[in-house]
């Protein structure tokens, strides 16, 4: 890749848009409160900029964090499926973002894409792309997440009839809590390690992904954004977040990536719900729209041929 500074300075004012971008939609769908701006600098090199939403019309807690970070040596967590890397200087920047809305009939969300270089005086600098968007209803409706993964797919439909697939299942496979035997939602795209095709293809796919995001989510905020809730749903939402927190502690990589590399913690943190509950042995009624979230919902199925 020639110009090897000019490209990262290329994802660098990508990301930074991105930010921009989801922050200023994301506070005119709220309607009430605005984004807290926190820049931070990491001792270790480099440093980001977290917004964060609180206590707002649609949203209890949501967050859209940048960073552009820098290190001696790669952590564990990113060299766990490339040994090879160990030991080499890094940068890695991206943006990554989790909104938790108040109303249970929306579902949370989360989305990352990010740009990672593994650099080393004797070689090449060696460099990939990641990230994605998945969807973590509490009451679930099919035409949304038909809708969801219909999106997902038109974002990868210019690059191949393959991807859409592909990175679905990635998806499924990843958002995963092995210790409950069931998905963290109803997936959507997750992508990681990706340099096939050279630079340009790779930040283009990755730049489609990003603008795919907003209009998949929007559109099932505004179907459901007054729907009537009561302590019921509130507290099987708050229940089901448990699942989330479980996930993002255990096996997120994100997670992992930042407190091993030293970043912030309160932005790396911010991923978690405002309020959440955990209740021993709970099931839901039989026949209920509480379990029917996980013996319909949370099976993992080509959403886009059933319906």
């Amino acid at each position: 890749m020639s110009n090897f500074a000019t490209s990262i300075n290329q994802v660098e004012q990508f990301l930074r848009h991105l930010q921009n971008e989801i922050v200023s939609a994301l506070e005119e769908v709220d309607g009430k409160a605005k984004f807290r701006r926190d820049a931070w600098q990491r001792a270790g090199g480099g440093g980001g900029e977290s917004r964060v939403l609180i206590d707002g019309g649609v949203f209890e807690q949501a967050g859209v964090s940048f960073s552009h970070v820098f290190g001696e040596q790669m952590p564990p967590s990113a060299t766990k499926s490339r040994p090879e890397l160990a030991g080499r200087k890094f940068q890695a920047m991206g943006v990554s973002l989790v909104l938790h809305p108040r109303n249970p009939y929306i579902p949370t969300t989360h989305a990352n894409f990010r740009f990672f270089v593994a650099e080393s005086e004797s070689v090449e600098p060696i460099w990939w792309f990641g990230g994605g968007f998945d969807l973590t209803p509490y009451y679930a409706f099919p035409e949304d997440i038909v809708h969801w993964h219909h999106t997902a797919r038109a974002a990868c439909i210019p690059f191949g009839d393959d991807v859409y697939p592909r990175y679905k299942k990635w998806c499924d496979e990843y958002f995963y809590l092995k210790h409950r035997n069931e998905p963290r939602g109803v997936g959507g795209l997750f992508f990681d390690d990706l340099n096939e095709g050279g630079f340009e293809h790779c930040l283009a796919f990755t730049k489609s992904a990003a603008a795919h995001f907003l209009p998949a989510y929007l559109p099932t905020v505004e179907a459901h954004r007054n729907d009537e809730y009561g302590e019921r749903e509130r507290e099987f939402q708050l229940y089901r977040r448990g699942r989330y927190v479980e996930f993002n502690l255990l096996y997120d990589r994100g997670t992992l990536f930042g407190i091993q590399s030293g970043g912030r913690t309160e932005s790396i943190l911010m991923s978690l719900p405002p309020r959440v509950r955990w209740e021993y042995d709970w099931h839901a009624k039989p026949g209920s729209r509480e379990e029917e979230l996980t013996s319909y919902y949370l099976v993992p199925r080509d959403w886009l041929a059933e319906h």
